[in-house]
C-alpha cells in the first residue's frame, strides 16, 4: 500500500504544477493589462513625441554679387573656414580696365570743372570792365549834356555820347548775365561738390568696389559644403550660389508636430532628443519657438481649401526645439531624431 501511495504521489505532483503555471498565466495576464493601464493613464497626456524632426543650422549660399570667371578656389569639400577667409576669385582684369576708366573719368571731370572756374573768372573781370565803361560813358553824356545846355557843343556829339552810354549799359548786362550764368554753371551739390565731379567719383567708387568683390570671402565659420561645382574656369552667375557654408554653431532641432499635439506645447518646456545618427543616446533641449504657419502653408504651392474637392489632412506645424547638452561630435544638418516633449512641465 505504501508503494502505492508513493507512486500516485509523483503522478499528482506534474499535474499540481500544471494547474499552478495555469494559475499563474491567468493572474499574470490581468495583472500586466493592469499595470499597463494604470502605467497609460499615470502618464498620458504628459508628453508628446514626433519622429517628424532633423538637425538645422544656419545654411550660408555663397553666390557673386558681380559675373565673372572664377580663376583661383582655395577650399575644398568638408574643410572648415572662419569668418572672413578668402573662398574663391574671380577674373579681375575687365575690372581693373573699369577702374582706370573710371579714374581717368574722374580727372577728366576735375578738367571741366577748373575750365569752368576760369570762364567764370574771366567773366567776371569783363562785368568789372563794364562797369567801369559805364561809369565813363555816363560822366561822358553828363559832361556834354552841360556843354549842349551853354551851346559849347554839337548836338551830334551830344548824341554820339547818349548812344556811348546805352551801348556801354548793354555791355554790362551782357557781361554781368555771362558772369552769372559762369557761376551757375559751378553750382554745387548738396554733398559741397560739384555735380560733375561727384558723378565721377560715385563711378569711381563703383569700379573700385566691383573690384574688391573679384575675391568672396566667407561671411561665417564653418564647413564647406557643395563646392564640386566650384573649379577654376567656372563663370559666375550673379548672385547663383556656387558653394555653401554650413555654420558649425547654433544647431537646433524642427520637430514638426500634429496640430492636434499643440494643445499644451509651450515656450520654454523641457525636450528629449534621440538622434539616429548617435543611437542609444538621449539629450536634453527645450523649447525655443513654434512656427506662426504650417509647413504646408509656406510651401511654394499652398493648398487652396475653397476648392470643392478639399480633404482635411492633418496639418503639421514645426516646433523648434534647441539642444542643451554638448554633442561630442560634430553634428550634421538634416539627420533624423526623435523628439519628445514634456508639456507637463
Amino acid at each position: 500500500m505504501r508503494s502505492l501511495s508513493a507512486d500516485d504521489d509523483a503522478a499528482a505532483a506534474p499535474v499540481n504544477e500544471r494547474k499552478l503555471g495555469r494559475l499563474f498565466v491567468m493572474l499574470s495576464v490581468p495583472a500586466l493589462l493592469i499595470a499597463a493601464g494604470l502605467y497609460f493613464w499615470l502618464t498620458g497626456g504628459r508628453t508628446v513625441s514626433t519622429d517628424n524632426a532633423q538637425v538645422n543650422a544656419h545654411v550660408s549660399e555663397i553666390g557673386t554679387e558681380i559675373p565673372g570667371r572664377v580663376t583661383e578656389v582655395f577650399v575644398v569639400e568638408n574643410q572648415v573656414v572662419k569668418k572672413g577667409d578668402l573662398l574663391f576669385r574671380l577674373d579681375p582684369s575687365p575690372y581693373r580696365i573699369a577702374l582706370m576708366e573710371a579714374e581717368a573719368a574722374v580727372g577728366k571731370a576735375q578738367l571741366s570743372v577748373a575750365e569752368l572756374q576760369s570762364t567764370y573768372l574771366s567773366k567776371r573781370a569783363d562785368t568789372q570792365k563794364s562797369v567801369s565803361d559805364v561809369t565813363l560813358a555816363r560822366d561822358t553824356f553828363r559832361r556834354q549834356q552841360e556843354l549842349l545846355a551853354r551851346g559849347f557843343t554839337t548836338r551830334a556829339t551830344f548824341d554820339a555820347a547818349k548812344a556811348a552810354l546805352a551801348a556801354a549799359i548793354a555791355e554790362e548786362a551782357s557781361a554781368s548775365s555771362e558772369a552769372e550764368s559762369a557761376r551757375a554753371s559751378l553750382g554745387t551739390s548738396k554733398f559741397g561738390g560739384h555735380p560733375v565731379v561727384e558723378a565721377a567719383v560715385a563711378a569711381r567708387d563703383k569700379a573700385a568696389y566691383d573690384m574688391a568683390r573679384t575675391e568672396i570671402r566667407a561671411p561665417i565659420g564653418g564647413r564647406i559644403s557643395q563646392a564640386d561645382k566650384l573649379a577654376p574656369g567656372t563663370v559666375a552667375i550673379q548672385m547663383l550660389p556656387l558653394v555653401n557654408i554650413v555654420s558649425d554653431t547654433g544647431y537646433w532641432i524642427d520637430a514638426n508636430f500634429k496640430e492636434t499635439q499643440l494643445d499644451k506645447v509651450r515656450v520654454g518646456q523641457r525636450a528629449d532628443i534621440e538622434l539616429d545618427a548617435i543611437p542609444g543616446r538621449t539629450f536634453k533641449g527645450h523649447v525655443i519657438g513654434i512656427n506662426a504657419g504650417t509647413g504646408a502653408q509656406f510651401s511654394l504651392l499652398p493648398p487652396q481649401n475653397a476648392t470643392g474637392n478639399w480633404v482635411k489632412v492633418t496639418q503639421r506645424v514645426p516646433v523648434r526645439i534647441q539642444i542643451d547638452d554638448k554633442v561630442d561630435r560634430p553634428l550634421v544638418a538634416g539627420w533624423s531624431a526623435h523628439v519628445t516633449v514634456r508639456v507637463a512641465d
